[in-house]
């Protein structure tokens, strides 16, 4: 039987793993039915999805008029009832723009970078549960506290990390394509590193890695990831 703690960390790995989902409002126009939409989603240092949306879609207009919804991500799989599954459910909140939050979307999404010229704006979902379903006959509710990363520095250190790294160690970067997910990269970048693992965008598809155990600062990450390539050097 997966310990409680094993469920959190892999529905935590799967959020940050994922960057579409189902988001599903309650409907003001349909007097409260529930409304499905597709959103690009990003996690956040804390593990809380963020999406960038318009103010006039549909499922921006019923957030503002009652923040309830949920968020559904799963594993790309050709079973998904046999994949991994998580959906948060709580209320979408308006955040604040800022120019590392903008930064950071745009090394994930650099396609995007008109929206910000538009009316979009983030919305991040604050979870009061959460349903993870591991597969047939693996399911488990999961308060908010719990899927919470333990206190690290990652978040403030995270650009630094990454400029020193796309600058200094770029042929790593296709080590870890080639190794991890078979592919050369012809460009290739670390647009992203958390306590659990980093991400490259390769060639436009975004690349997840999972470091074997949670890390606290930029240091620790760096010693994992030259362990991680020391151990899969044939």
């Amino acid at each position: 039987m997966i310990s409680p703690a094993s469920v959190t960390k892999q529905a935590r790995r799967l959020l940050r793993a994922e960057h579409t989902g189902l988001l599903s409002t309650l409907s003001h126009k349909l007097g409260g039915y529930p409304f499905g939409s597709v959103v690009s989603c990003l996690a956040d240092h804390d593990a809380r999805p963020m999406f960038l949306i318009s103010r006039l879609a549909e499922h921006t207009r019923n957030i503002e008029q009652d923040p309830r919804a949920s968020l559904l991500v799963h594993e790309q799989s050709n079973d998904v009832q046999a994949g991994e599954r998580l959906t948060l459910v709580g209320e979408a909140v308006r955040i604040e723009t800022t120019a590392i939050l903008q930064a950071r979307y745009l090394r994930f999404f650099p396609n995007t970078e008109q929206y910000f010229a538009l009316d979009f704006g983030f919305y991040r979902l604050e979870p009061v549960t959460l349903r993870y379903i591991g597969g047939f006959g693996e399911a488990r509710w999961i308060a908010p506290g719990d899927i919470l990363p333990p206190q690290n520095s990652l978040a403030r250190e995270e650009e630094a990390f990454l400029a020193r790294f796309n600058r200094d160690q770029a042929g790593d970067l296709q080590f870890f394509c080639r190794t991890y997910y078979g592919m050369g990269a012809g460009d290739a970048a670390m647009v992203g590193i958390d306590c659990d693992g980093f991400d490259i965008l390769a060639d436009g598809q975004l690349l997840r890695f999972d470091f074997p155990d949670t890390v606290i600062n930029a240091a620790q990450a760096g010693a994992v990831l030259a362990k991680m390539m020391q151990e899969n050097v044939v």
